[in-house]
């Protein structure tokens, strides 16, 4: 094996030594340069991401605020439209209510003088009857015509006094 035969360590120690330099010159500044221009690359370009980012996140901010401050006015301008209808129809319907309270007492009071009409007319109907028959009975009981002024006097004498 002519690794191990120690007449040839010299030119194998100058071979390594020479490829030792050649190796270390090419990643010293072939190699590394290029892998430290990648990782700059890539570190640029995750800031430049990250940058985007943060501003693409501060324009989401910006217009989620926009949106809720929107939102906020439309729902306040939709509270006092409901309070403006609210107040509208509770007018109307107080109105309506109001109107139709008039139209009912006027109702009822026509109502009550019908019936009280109608209760004279009774009371005067039976007041009539009344002096009819005891008209009719009297006349019955003495045999002669009785005056129906006279009858109707008596029966308003009895009534009145009841």
């Amino acid at each position: 094996m002519p690794q191990l035969n120690v007449a040839m360590f010299p030119t194998q120690l100058f071979w390594l030594a020479v490829c030792f330099v050649a190796l270390y010159l090419l990643v010293t500044y072939v190699i590394v340069p290029r892998v430290g221009t990648v990782l700059d690359e890539r570190q640029q370009r995750i800031d430049d991401n990250l940058e985007r980012a943060a501003a693409l996140k501060a324009d989401a901010e910006a217009a989620i605020a926009t949106y809720e401050k929107a939102l906020t006015d439309a729902r306040v301008k939709a509270q006092a439209h409901l309070r403006e209808k609210t107040a509208e129809l509770q007018a109307e319907a107080e109105a309506r209510s109001r109107a139709l309270s008039e139209r009912l007492a006027g109702e009822i009071k026509a109502g009550e003088a019908r019936v009280m009409e109608a209760r004279k007319a009774a009371v005067e109907g039976v007041r009539q009857l009344a002096a009819d028959v005891a008209g009719d009975i009297a006349a019955r009981l003495t045999g002669g015509a009785v005056e129906s002024h006279l009858a109707r006097s008596a029966v308003d004498s009895v009534m009145g006094s009841r």
